[in-house]
Order: C-alpha cells, then structure tokens, then sequence
C-alpha cells in the first residue's frame, strides 16, 4: 500500500514506475525495455490494472524480500513487472498474452542473463485463477507471488474503495452494468467464503481481517 492517502494506481503518475519503484527491482532493466513495459501498461487507459498497481504489488514484493525471501528474486520480480501488462477489461487471455510479452521482453533485452522465463510466464499465467487456487496446489514462493497481487484487498476502506471502483470503471462499456455488479459480488462472495483468502501465512497474518471487513462492506453496499 502506498504511505500516500492517494493509492499509486489512483495516481495521476500511473504511466510511469518513479525512481522508489525501480529501486526495490533486483536488477535494471534496459531504457528500451522499461520504455516497452511502461507503453504496454498505457494502452488501453486503465482505472486499476496500470503501472501504479505494479508499483504496489513491488512494495509487497519488497516486504517479501525483506521477509521470508524469493528463492528466484529476478524471475518474480519480472513476473510483478509484466503480469497485467497487457490487459483489456472482459478478455479471458489478458494473462498469457502478457506471459508471452514477458517472454518475448526477455529474450530481446535480457537473453544473456540467465533469467528463467518459464518460471517468469508461469507466475503470470497463474493470476488468471485468482480466487480458483487452493493453498496446496502450488509451493510457498508462488503462493507469496500471488497474495502481493491479491494484497489490495487488506488495504485501508479508502483504498479499497478506490480498488473497487477502479474495476468497476474498467468494465464499464464492456460489459453491461447489471451482469457487471452481479458477476462482480458473486467473485467478492467466493472469496469471503474461502478458509484462507490470502495463500500464504506472510500474507494471511498481514491482510486477512482487513480483507474480510473490506469484502463484506462491498458485498452489502448498495450500488
């Protein structure tokens, strides 16, 4: 979450990731290619999915690093870095098309690195099953990927708030207004029914209260 009232994906900076962001990656990425992800995240305009939600989930990936540790620091990083980098409001392959891009970035920019893009493609890929993923079907490490992109929904009410219209405006002119709320509260339901919203104890421990409070006040907020 940011130390600003104003969440970074609200921000009016939210095509760019700012120098703080940049600083909590574990390696630099090429002027080319920050210039590529940057324009990836700019088109279509975007309400949440933008550049500033990446800057969020870094935060939380810093946390991580600071934590328990990524056993593939490089490989995750990159993984916040492209894992909504293509992105269009009731598409059904927003992930792989951005798990492709990854892939390609990597072997144009970073061939001689050593980066595992499979392990990179995999982890972004999995954000399509959000909400869909038990606590054991996958190991710790994506467990702890996963929980830093679902971390919003443990955020401060005005936050949340901020998240949750964002969703809305994105959907807006895609998919009609009443199947929109009525597929969205079922997705918020599912989740405050779930034994375990956040998949990792790192998380858990962190988000799990302020996550419920959040999902229950959407759920029976009139819209």
């Amino acid at each position: 979450m940011s130390d600003s009232a104003t969440p970074a994906f609200a921000s009016a900076a939210r095509d760019r990731l700012g120098e703080d962001a940049l600083a909590l990656l574990p390696l630099a990425l090429p002027a080319g290619q920050l210039a590529a992800l940057q324009a990836a995240y700019a088109a279509p305009p975007r309400a949440y999915h933008n550049i500033g939600h990446v800057a969020e989930v870094l935060r939380h990936y810093a946390d991580v690093a600071a934590g328990p540790g990524w056993a593939q620091p490089r490989e995750t990083a990159l993984a916040v870095l492209y894992h909504d980098a293509i992105y269009q409001a009731g598409r059904r392959d927003n992930e792989a098309r951005s798990a492709l891009l990854a892939r390609e970035h990597i072997a144009r920019w970073q061939a001689a690195d050593g980066i595992d893009a499979a392990r990179v493609a995999e982890l972004i890929e999995l954000t399509a099953r959000h909400g869909a993923i038990a606590r054991d079907d996958v190991d710790e490490q994506t467990r702890l990927f996963l929980d830093g992109d679902m971390a919003i929904l443990g955020a401060e009410p005005a936050v949340f708030d901020a998240y949750d219209r964002g969703i809305a405006s994105e959907y807006r002119g895609h998919v009609p207004g009443p199947l929109f709320r009525l597929n969205r509260r079922r997705f918020l339901k599912a989740l405050l029914k779930r034994e375990r919203i956040f998949l990792s104890d790192f998380f858990h421990d962190r988000y799990d209260a302020a996550a419920r409070n959040n999902l229950r006040r959407a759920i029976t907020t009139k819209r």
